[in-house]
C-alpha cells in the first residue's frame, strides 16, 4: 500500500525527492539495518532516507541536542550540557527566548516513554507503518498540499520556523499536517533543502485519505492552470472572454 501511495504522491505533485517515512517502533524491525556512522543533526537522516531504509538509536542523534529535545530522545549529561549551551547562544542572539521554548513541539508517544528507535526510509519501501511522512516541496506543490489540508482538517496547517525537526512532533502529536520553512541548521546540513524548498509533514494515520485529496486537487489545479493561461492570452490580445468562451477554447 505504501508503495502505491508514494507513487501517487510523487506523480501528483511531481516531487523531485521521494516521500520520506519516519516511524518510532519499540525495536529495530526485522531485516532493517542500523545506520552506520554519525550525523551532524537528526534532520540529516531525512536526506539519507530518500535512498535507503535504516534504524537509528538515540546515541546516533547526540550531536544535535535540539533534535534530541524535540524527539524526546533519551540523553546523557553531555547532551544536556550541549542543550543548555545552545540555548544560551540562542538567547543571547534573541533567536530563541525563554518564552519561546514551550512553543517548540516535543514528541509525545502514547506510552509517554522516550523513543528507543527511529526508523527512516523512502515511503515506497518502508517495512512498517509510518508515523509521519515528510515531503520536500516547492511553493506550487505546497499550494496543493495546503488545499488538501484545508479540506480534510477544516483549517490551514501551521507554517513553522525553527527548529525544522519540530515539524515531526507537531504532525505526530496533533494528527494534523504541518508545514515547516526549515531552519538555518537544517539548511546547512541538508543538500536537498535548497532555498526554494520547504518541508510538509503528514501524519501516518491520515496518509491514505490525504493522498487521495492531493491527487484530486493536483488534477484540478492542472486543468484550472490551463484555463487561466488561456484567459490571460485572450485578455492580452484585447479580447473580453466569458467563462464559457475560455472553457470552449480549452476544448
Amino acid at each position: 500500500m505504501t508503495t502505491q501511495i508514494a507513487q501517487k504522491l510523487s506523480e501528483s505533485l511531481q516531487l523531485t525527492q521521494p516521500p520520506v517515512a519516519i516511524a518510532f517502533p519499540d525495536r529495530v524491525p526485522e531485516g532493517v539495518k542500523t545506520y552506520a556512522g554519525s550525523a551532524p543533526a537528526g534532520c540529516r537522516f531525512w536526506q539519507e532516507a530518500t535512498t535507503q531504509v535504516f534504524a537509528t538509536m538515540p546515541q546516533q542523534h547526540d550531536l544535535c541536542s535540539i533534535g534530541m529535545y524535540t524527539h524526546h530522545l533519551e540523553d546523557g549529561p553531555q547532551v544536556q550540557t550541549d542543550l543548555q549551551d545552545a540555548l544560551k547562544v540562542f538567547g543571547d542572539l534573541s533567536y530563541v527566548r525563554p518564552e519561546d521554548l514551550p512553543l517548540i513541539p516535543v514528541l509525545n508517544l502514547p506510552s509517554k516513554k522516550a523513543p528507543k528507535v527511529v526508523v527512516y526510509g523512502p515511503l515506497s519501501s518502508m517495512p512498517i507503518s509510518p508515523d509521519v511522512v515528510l515531503l520536500f516541496v516547492k511553493a506550487d506543490q505546497t499550494l496543493i498540499l495546503s488545499e488538501a489540508s484545508q479540506q480534510l482538517e477544516n483549517g490551514l496547517p501551521p507554517a513553522m520556523g525553527r527548529p525544522a525537526c519540530g515539524v515531526i512532533p507537531q504532525a505526530f502529536n496533533t494528527g494534523r499536517t504541518a508545514l515547516s520553512l526549515g531552519c538555518c541548521g537544517a539548511r546547512a546540513y541538508l543538500d536537498v533543502l535548497t532555498p526554494d524548498v520547504a518541508l510538509y509533514a503528514i501524519p501516518g494515520s491520515k496518509l491514505e485519505a490525504f493522498t487521495e485529496r492531493v491527487a484530486a486537487l493536483a488534477k484540478a489545479n492542472s486543468v484550472l492552470t490551463q484555463f487561466h493561461a488561456i484567459r490571460r492570452k485572450d485578455v492580452e490580445a484585447g479580447k473580453h472572454p466569458t467563462v464559457k468562451d475560455s472553457l470552449a477554447a480549452m476544448r
